[in-house]
């Protein structure tokens, strides 16, 4: 059935989620993974480009303003690194073929270009759940894939029920109230 499954990752809750997925296809169908993470503004903990003013009395102020962007750019970059090591060496030790990369873009763009030259069966990735305006703004690199993308796309959700924790605190407050 599948071959080839490309899991476009990124550190937000939903990672987690998407990476499992993708792995239990994987080993249903004894597909290959290719992890990606790319690296891009729009991910939530980029760090943010300083800008550039034309103040030219303070003429340390804009270097420095980049080298401190530097530094949070390049931790940026490890950690997408060692997110992928990470989930690829948990497939392949459950007995998958896996391999990683990170690519710096506009993140749709990269997914679809990758899964062609990648030649994937399927992509699986995440939906942030932007809606309205923010949708409409931001754009949605889901919607963006589904519509570019030369292959089958599995787009996962954010599961949202209830940690059981809550529920428990919840019912007993709801409980010392009456």
């Amino acid at each position: 059935m599948f071959k080839k499954i490309l899991v476009a990752l990124d550190r937000s809750e939903i990672g987690q989620q998407v990476f499992e997925e993708a792995l239990g296809l994987a080993k249903l169908t004894q597909a290959n993974l290719m992890l990606v993470h790319i690296l891009s503004p729009e991910e939530e903990g980029s760090p943010y480009v300083p800008m550039m003013s034309n103040f030219d009395y303070y003429p340390g102020l804009s270097s420095q303003s980049f080298e401190l962007y530097q530094k949070q750019w390049d931790t940026f970059k490890n950690l997408g690194i060692q997110m992928l090591q990470s989930f690829c060496n948990q497939a392949n030790t459950s007995g998958v073929n896996t391999e990683f990369t990170q690519n710096v873009g506009s993140p749709g763009r990269v997914i679809c270009d990758l899964a062609h030259s990648y030649d994937a069966d399927l992509i699986v990735m995440g939906r942030r759940g932007h809606s309205g305006l923010m949708e409409l703004f931001l754009g949605s690199v889901s919607n963006y894939v589904l519509h570019h993308a030369s292959c089958s796309v599995h787009i996962v959700h954010l599961s949202v029920a209830p940690k059981t924790d809550e529920v428990l605190k919840k019912t007993t407050s709801s409980l010392s109230v009456n």
